[in-house]
């Protein structure tokens, strides 16, 4: 069960993009950092473990050309194995400062040549993998920057084709050394997946194809891809091999968040019908499967299972452990602030303040 906890003030409400909050622990110095996107500026905010906000400043994206102040699009900080950077993308471009948002040591504008009069140029969808950040583009194309271990000589090393439409999003974990894993997720307006396995150079695995319905967020755990789409499914694919394990109906409207405390498997989404869902993975270690035991609207392959539990160990499954409703909102954004899963925190739409949340 998770209780409400003390707000921290926003001086203006979240825009209502997906993943539209970004967090980051700092447990050195007791601290979580927060980040949400506000139209031109990113709204960076500090707070203790019980949520007394102790400073607030705004980002605003680099003007390039134009007349008027580029919409950010998301901000979003990666932690690389010997640096952490906070990126912002934005119509105009991707800015990249220190943890802290004091200093900037990268800029890279956004090439418009190939893009139609009446079609939006963006970046959007942003992750850490290795020594490299990935920044998907309104084109398709996923830009990989290699980043040193200190100063601005950042190069953009790569740019990965395998979608025709916007990226949404990019899911990473680490490959820890393994040959041929699949490290990398993308998604797309479209709702197709693109698997890929990182490295010096990057290789597309497989495609998982759409099936009409934007894929706002993924997440990668384990070999298992969690994919929430604008219908209020979550899907749970095998990553190596693209199949399909397990459809949650979880939500009545689309899913603009999903999140992932890797260290004990909890699952977070948030979607537009107010609500917010904890589910639980687990690997059975002895068959190298996925145990499930669902407790909501589960399909595998057939007809809705209902409240009826999964037990067979050929089945992937997730454990309903906590709804929660946030009355009156349209949720935008959400992100566990611990990697046990014990504490979350949720942006609306119209909503000035980040809800915080924590296990009883």
């Amino acid at each position: 069960m998770f209780r409400w906890e003390r707000s921290i003030p926003l001086r203006g409400s979240a825009a209502a993009l997906c993943n539209n909050l970004s967090v980051l622990q700092l447990p050195a110095r007791n601290l979580t950092y927060f980040g949400v996107v506000h139209g031109p500026s990113a709204q960076l905010l500090s707070a203790a473990p019980e949520g007394v906000p102790l400073a607030q400043r705004q980002l605003h994206a680099k003007e390039g050309a134009g007349v008027s102040p580029p919409l950010i699009t998301q901000v979003h900080w990666c932690v690389l194995p010997f640096r952490v950077l906070l990126v912002l993308t934005s119509h105009r471009g991707i800015q990249m400062y220190e943890s802290n948002g004091y200093t900037m040591v990268y800029w890279h504008a956004l090439d418009s040549g190939d893009a139609s009069p009446v079609q939006a140029v963006f970046a959007r969808g942003i992750a850490a993998s290795g020594h490299f950040i990935c920044v998907g583009t309104w084109s398709g194309r996923v830009l990989v920057f290699d980043i040193p271990a200190k100063g601005p000589n950042i190069v953009l090393s790569e740019e990965l084709a395998g979608h025709q439409m916007p990226i949404t999003d990019i899911a990473t974990e680490p490959a820890q050394g393994q040959d041929c894993v699949a490290d990398m997720v993308t998604a797309d307006d479209s709702g197709l997946l693109c698997v890929w396995r990182s490295g010096p150079e990057f290789t597309l695995l497989t495609r998982i194809p759409g099936f009409g319905v934007p894929c706002p967020s993924v997440q990668l755990w384990q070999g298992i891809i969690a994919a929430g789409y604008g219908n209020g499914q979550v899907h749970l694919y095998e990553a190596t091999t693209g199949n399909l394990h397990v459809q949650i109906n979880a939500h009545a409207r689309a899913i603009c968040a999903l999140d992932l405390a890797s260290e004990v498997g909890k699952l977070l989404s948030a979607g537009e019908d107010t609500f917010v869902h904890i589910w639980k993975l687990s690997r059975n270690p002895e068959s190298g499967y996925i145990e499930v035991c669902v407790m909501g609207w589960v399909e595998w392959g057939g007809p809705s299972m209902g409240q009826q539990a999964l037990t067979s160990p050929l089945l992937p499954q997730v454990e309903h452990c906590h709804g929660e409703c946030v009355s009156d909102t349209q949720l935008c954004g959400a992100r566990f602030c611990d990697s046990s899963g014990n504490s979350f925190a949720v942006t609306g739409y119209d909503l000035a303040e980040i809800r915080r949340f924590s296990s009883v």
